[in-house]
């Protein structure tokens, strides 16, 4: 039987990303709800986030005080996270997608590792067909193009088999500069790449994101379907919302500010 569409919507402006957080909750909440009589949809968010900085969850406050105090002072958020994964960086020029899908629905139903697995691969042979890139094997999670350059990072969270958080894949030469102040995800003497600076032409940002969206159903064997939140009730209700909050936010620095 083939597995219902998965909804997708694209946001206009750069998320803070407090309320991406809260939107995500919003709709773990209302999928659990639905689930009880199947009437839950799947979604697949995505954005770009002002300049923020997130801790994982195995790190604690105190562990990063330091280290959010340096970053804020740049000009960038700071939050500790319930993803997995260590310190990263997430901002304009970089493609953040957060599938919000029930992994049940799956005969059988398909566990962490497959559903990582899938996302990783997804990225490989995007930026492989559409940019000529090959990516680099690595033992690390996330997509790298050579053993020292990283292009996309992968955090999930799985909760009574439904699905938040996700990936981040550097399109444009803006995220670089922001990554070269931490450590990213805990790897010395690895540093950030991205679509631009490893093909060396401007990429549009509004194609990719349509790229991403096809790349995603392909991975997930899934028909994409674009959301309209005027028609969701709830769940739209809390979309616009939060694209209210980004409107409202303003403007952000466009590079650390040292």
């Amino acid at each position: 039987m083939r597995l219902p569409p998965i909804f997708y919507y694209v946001f206009r402006l750069p998320l803070p990303y407090s309320p991406s957080l809260r939107l995500q909750e919003t709709l773990h909440q209302a999928q659990l709800a639905l689930r009880r009589n199947n009437t839950h949809k799947d979604i697949l968010l995505l954005l770009e986030h002002r300049p923020v900085y997130t801790a994982g969850r195995r790190q604690t406050t105190a562990s990063v005080q330091d280290e959010n105090q340096r970053l804020t002072r740049m000009g960038a958020d700071f939050l500790v996270s319930s993803r997995g994964g260590q310190l990263t960086y997430h901002g304009p020029g970089q493609i953040v997608g957060y599938p919000l899908i029930d992994l049940s629905r799956y005969t059988p139903t398909m566990g962490a590792r497959d559903y990582v697995c899938r996302m990783q691969k997804m990225i490989e042979r995007h930026i492989r067909e559409n940019h000529g890139l090959q990516h680099s094997p690595s033992e690390h999670t996330g997509v790298f193009l050579d053993p020292v350059t990283k292009i996309a990072s992968i955090g999930v969270q799985i909760r009574h088999r439904l699905t938040s958080h996700g990936f981040a894949y550097n399109v444009t030469r803006e995220p670089l500069a922001w990554f070269d102040q931490v450590i990213a995800c805990g790897l010395n003497d690895v540093k950030a790449g991205s679509v631009e600076s490893a093909a060396s032409k401007a990429v549009d940002m509004t194609e990719e994101f349509i790229k991403v969206v096809g790349a995603f159903g392909r991975a997930y064997d899934r028909e994409m379907v674009a959301l309209v939140p005027e028609m969701e009730g709830e769940i739209g209700e809390a979309i616009l919302a939060t694209e209210a909050e980004a409107l409202l936010a303003g403007s952000w620095a466009k590079k650390p500010q040292l």
